[in-house]
């Protein structure tokens, strides 16, 4: 079920579905909660409760001018979690939403469970040239944005209209503002130390990853990271869209890992 939810002065949309133990699924650039739709089955049938909230700035979510940065959405999921009534969920995250997550973990570590990234970013290293022209991108061309990543991100394995669905969330003049100000608000800086804080909290983790990944190299950002994390590294067929790509797959290594874990 796709729901808004009101925080503050600001409004979330989020597909929230199952009963159980709760499984929050985040987001990365330039992608919304769709990101997930093929996931969700295996998480529901699995016996979790799945919540996927289009982060701020981000598809349906409002967009206002500034609070986009991954620390101040990792701030936001813990009123998301507190307005939903979560005491505690496991932590599900791609790409730079795997900052978010990091982050969230290691302020408030009692209320994560376990931690899965999925070609994700370790310290200040974001893949930031990908990035660079959309945060140059002339805002009065910004209707232009969404058509040219719709070919940009094409990868092979990748469901086009999987993609193509969430892209549409960025047409046109407003979409394409909704994108220059989410990737000008990304900031690696952000991440430097804090998967170091999250093993010293504890935090069972899995680092997940496509092997055919062309932003984010599993030998140079997901061994590091897992490194870093003291978790496994796991590699899946697919590129960087992993849940896309293969979301039985991911589902299936999440689910046997979050499983595996002490209630």
């Amino acid at each position: 079920m796709t729901d808004r939810v009101r925080l503050g002065s600001v409004t979330l949309r989020l597909r929230d579905e199952g009963t159980g133990p709760v499984a929050l699924l985040l987001h990365g650039f330039p992608t919304s909660h769709e990101l997930w739709d093929g996931v969700f089955p295996h998480l529901v049938a699995a016996g979790y409760r799945a919540v996927a909230p289009d982060l701020l700035g981000y598809g349906r979510s409002d967009a206002p001018a500034d609070g986009l940065d991954m620390a101040s959405q990792a701030a936001l999921m813990v009123d998301l979690l507190d307005t939903l009534g979560i005491p505690r969920a496991a932590l599900i995250a791609h790409d730079v939403g795997t900052a978010a997550a990091q982050i969230l973990a290691a302020r408030e570590p009692t209320r994560i469970r376990g931690l899965v990234l999925i070609d994700g970013v370790c310290g200040d290293r974001w893949a930031m040239d990908a990035v660079r022209s959309i945060q140059s991108w002339d805002p009065a061309n910004a209707a232009r944005l969404a058509p040219v990543l719709s070919r940009t991100l094409r990868e092979p394995g990748l469901n086009a209209e999987a993609l193509r669905s969430m892209l549409d969330h960025y047409k046109g003049l407003e979409g394409g503002l909704r994108l220059i100000r989410a990737a000008r608000a990304l900031d690696p800086e952000q991440t430097v130390g804090v998967a170091e804080q999250v093993r010293a909290a504890g935090i069972a983790s899995l680092v997940l990853w496509g092997d055919a990944d062309r932003y984010l190299d599993a030998r140079e950002v997901g061994a590091p990271l897992a490194h870093l994390l003291g978790a496994e590294l796991r590699l899946l067929s697919g590129g960087h869209f992993l849940p896309l790509a293969a979301p039985a797959d991911v589902a299936q290594a999440v689910t046997a890992f979050f499983n595996s874990l002490p209630e």
